[in-house]
């Protein structure tokens, strides 16, 4: 049974490790013609780095990123509306929050494939079902036959655009800014991810290496992202903590990466036939909880542990039904949490931080708790 799966970041090459140990014959297409270290930081939370951990692959993670032991939210001067120890859940798990940058992480991936044949340069044009099979055309020329078909190709999914009658891609109307700096966090802030929340606008920052630290902003705009200059990023965060502006004054402007927010509408079908989405491809999110890649990393374990388990068509049912309640609160959740972080008016903006504030640590506890929980087949 030959494998295709379209995309090679995160979801895509954690699902080819894990298909690759089960014994899987897979290949995986890639559009870009190079794995490039991206500009920008990831957290691997307590669910990914538990399934990195069943891979082999967490001591290594850990060795090239930074521990993440809090996570919290407040003022745009720091000062703590929300904190999330997360030592409750390493010693739960067993496993730590890890900060690390993309770039190193795919990197770790790749290496870590031994059979599998990643194909940069190959953006998919075309998929037509001949028989049982599928066969993939590329805007290269090349076509390629395959019996299985994995979608883990993102938010702006092919796989899903052409197979798929389920397409709704939400404009959340903000922008994020994204960079990675030398910069060494002052000591208290080493160890956590802090995300402070201003009036239309929100600023978060993570060491994930040593001398090295990442950081994202986003404000909201009325009509669209061109409201905005990068020229002027430093004066839109003038209000906000020193350390904040040292992160942005200190990492040049041509890398940083901007990009707009969207998600994808919560989708009800995710696999047809012989093809299956998973990651972004079935359940894109908004960044507001840290998520996306981490709930990718858990669909490539259960996808792969269905796939041992079941025929292929059982194997995507059971990997739907575990997956999906899930995915959809990570969206839903994050969807109504980037609104509620970008209020503007005064009022609502005092009750809310008041909200936040006085919210008992036992309801972060457990949401945070079943969002760490992985499932299994």
């Amino acid at each position: 049974m030959k494998i295709a799966i379209i995309g090679g970041g995160i979801g895509g090459l954690t699902t080819a490790i894990a298909l690759e140990q089960k014994g899987f014959d897979l290949y995986v297409f890639e559009q870009a013609e190079e794995i490039k270290a991206v500009g920008a930081g990831i957290i691997l939370a307590n669910n990914a780095m538990q399934v990195y951990e069943k891979l082999g692959l967490r001591e290594e993670i850990e060795a090239n990123g930074n521990r993440i032991s809090a996570m919290n939210i407040t003022r745009a001067n720091l000062k703590p509306l929300s904190k999330v120890d997360l030592s409750y859940f390493e010693k739960k798990h067993h496993v730590s929050n890890s900060a690390i940058h993309r770039g190193k992480l795919q990197a770790i991936l790749l290496s870590q494939l031994k059979s599998t044949t990643v194909n940069l340069g190959h953006r998919l044009s075309k998929v037509e079902q001949v028989g049982s099979t599928y066969e993939l055309t590329f805007e290269n020329g090349e076509i390629v036959q395959s019996d299985v078909l994995i979608g883990a190709d993102g938010l702006n999914s092919v796989v899903r655009n052409i197979l798929f009658e389920e397409n709704t891609i939400r404009d959340a109307k903000q922008i994020c800014w994204r960079g990675v700096t030398d910069f060494t966090l002052p000591k208290a802030f080493q160890h956590e991810l802090n995300e402070a929340w201003g009036k239309n606008d929100r600023f978060g920052f993570v060491q994930i290496a040593k001398n090295k630290s990442y950081w994202y902003a986003l404000k909201s705009f009325e009509k669209n992202a061109s409201e905005y200059s990068i020229e002027q990023l430093s004066s839109y965060f003038e209000n906000y903590h020193e350390v904040v502006n040292e992160l942005i004054n200190a990492t040049p402007k041509s890398q940083i990466n901007t990009a707009e927010i969207s998600d994808l509408a919560p989708t009800r079908t995710w696999f047809k036939g012989n093809c299956c989405l998973m990651g972004d491809a079935a359940h894109a999110t908004t960044p507001n909880m840290g998520q996306g890649a981490c709930q990718a990393i858990e669909d490539a374990l259960v996808l792969a542990e269905c796939m041992e388990k079941f025929d292929l068509q059982k194997a995507f049912e059971t990997f739907q039904e575990l997956r999906l309640p899930k995915a959809h609160r990570v969206v839903n959740t994050s969807w109504t949490i980037g609104k509620m972080a970008h209020v503007s008016n005064p009022v609502l903006n005092g009750l809310r931080n008041a909200l936040i504030r006085w919210m008992p640590s036992s309801i972060n506890r457990k949401q945070t708790d079943y969002i760490f929980q992985l499932q299994h087949p």
